[in-house]
């Protein structure tokens, strides 16, 4: 796609003579014969390439999207984007896959998962520039497309990607409608009793209505500001949580027994549910590249440096709020933590809601609706994305500004739809960190064989082909794991009746 200039300024005497005694000569550089002020003229201005990077052929189409719209990107923006979109409401479902793996079997589980992702991303910042064609895969799609052909990349990517951004995107809604809920019962405990209270659907409407006005913003560069706020609410709401719940006293009836099972097949199924939540608390990686494209790349300092210095401390202090949460939440309650949605948040209030602070509790529930509304903005861009790249391919102009609202507005009400019509999505969450483990742990080892080509049965190459198939059967276990969990305790599936 790109090419780089390279400027041959003279040729030595020596060299020159003694390629015509062979009838070798190479052709002459037509700079050979300027001037010295012309040579330092070129020399000058091929440093100045060097420093800036390969000639690409722009392609105007990135211009017009919301993603690559802005490449003024840095270190910090990539570490708000990466903690609002790495850290949330999913981890506070930790402490229940501890419940069935125990004391070391979740502390092995979830280190594990954290270092084999953390491995995975450095792989999608390391083949987000492919150097020898000077092309920037922008967007998790396109890198699929590239590593495994139109047909093949589509199927494999499409999919999750999307249903990992609006499945997300759904859930949020859910979550911060509801929270909503708690946090005007908690603050004005008089005015939900003197006035009829909003129902659930409502709150979700006015969570939804919320979202999109936010989502107004043009591109992802512009919402740095807003995954700064998300990120720092999901840090704190997040400490508080297990910090209050450490402090508190324990329940008198805890314990750290895992539940019996019927069966071998159903212990098998329920081990592997746990698998899928500690999976589900790793999602993010569909945003990666995305991350990256907007950042400005040269040879000097191409865009995977600032990524990877801002990945880093975003995710260490990721690890700092997921292993207190989820050791810390296994501690303070063992297994009576709430197995029908809310995790940690549910325990809190009903376990320490009677000795607990109103100010602490509304402050948490405060903040969970302020994470869920930003974090909805940074999942849903890929998805604006993908529709106004539709519309911009077969129309060769950028959407008018009309058109990107009547997108967002459009999006917005799908999810507030969806959320209404199938509430019990919370509740799969295994199933769900089972389909998206692919796009976190698997196709990365797969992608970095075929576009790096990696010696044959070399290191790199053994180690990435193992961990790329232990993902896939891992994530078609999960899946089949949590099919069984959710049939065994009969989650109760209503339609068009949230609660």
């Amino acid at each position: 796609m790109g090419t780089e200039l390279k400027v041959v300024i003279s040729d030595t005497p020596v060299e020159t003579n003694q390629a015509r005694e062979r009838g070798t000569e190479t052709p002459k550089s037509p700079f050979a014969a300027a001037s010295p002020i012309v040579k330092k003229a070129i020399a000058s201005m091929q440093c100045y390439l060097e420093e800036v990077g390969h000639f690409t052929r722009i392609d105007p189409q990135e211009a017009w999207l919301p993603i690559t719209e802005s490449r003024n990107g840095n270190a910090y923006y990539a570490a708000f984007h990466t903690l609002s979109s790495g850290i949330g409401v999913q981890a506070l479902l930790l402490p229940l896959a501890f419940v069935t793996l125990g004391w070391a079997g979740g502390i092995v589980s979830l280190t594990t998962a954290f270092v084999w992702q953390l491995y995975t991303l450095w792989l999608l910042i390391q083949l987000h520039e492919s150097v020898p064609s000077g092309t920037r895969y922008s967007r998790y799609l396109g890198l699929s497309v590239a590593a495994f052909g139109d047909k093949l990349g589509k199927v494999m990517a499409l999919f999750p990607t999307m249903y990992l951004s609006g499945g997300t995107c759904v859930t949020l809604i859910m979550i911060g409608g509801g929270t909503m809920r708690v946090f005007f019962q908690t603050v004005c405990e008089t005015a939900a009793r003197e006035f009829n209270p909003l129902t659930t659907t409502e709150w979700y409407l006015v969570f939804a209505c919320s979202a999109i006005v936010l989502a107004q913003l043009p591109n992802l560069n512009s919402i740095a500001g807003v995954s700064l706020i998300s990120a720092i609410t999901a840090i704190t709401y997040c400490t508080t949580i297990w910090v209050v719940s450490l402090t508190k006293e324990r329940p008198v009836d805890v314990s750290y027994r895992a539940p019996e099972a019927k069966s071998d097949v159903a212990r098998v199924c329920d081990i592997l549910n746990a698998l899928g939540i500690i999976a589900f608390a790793f999602r993010g990686h569909n945003l990666v590249l995305e991350i990256q494209g907007t950042m400005p790349s040269s040879l000097k300092r191409p865009s995977r440096l600032p990524m990877w210095g801002g990945v880093r401390v975003s995710y260490a202090i990721i690890a700092m709020c997921l292993f207190p949460l989820a050791i810390g939440g296994y501690l303070a309650y063992g297994n009576l933590i709430p197995t029908n949605g809310g995790g940690m948040l549910k325990a809190m209030y009903k376990y320490h809601g009677h000795d607990t602070s109103n100010v602490i509790l509304g402050l948490t529930s405060l903040f969970i609706v302020i994470n869920c509304l930003t974090s909805f903005q940074i999942y849903a861009m890929p998805v604006f994305d993908n529709l106004e790249f539709r519309y911009t391919s077969n129309m060769s102009k950028p959407c008018p500004w009309w058109l990107r609202r009547g997108i967002r507005i459009f999006f917005g009400c799908l999810t507030f739809f969806i959320a209404v019509a199938l509430p019990f999505l919370p509740s799969l969450a295994g199933l769900i960190g089972g389909i998206a483990l692919p796009v976190t742990l698997a196709y990365p080892c797969f992608m970095w064989i075929v576009m790096k080509k990696p010696q044959r049965y070399g290191a790199m190459w053994c180690f990435n082909w193992a961990l790329g198939c232990l993902g896939m059967i891992l994530s078609v276990l999960l899946v089949i794991g949590a099919i069984w969990t959710i049939v065994r305790l009969a989650i109760e599936v209503h339609f068009f009746k949230p609660e």
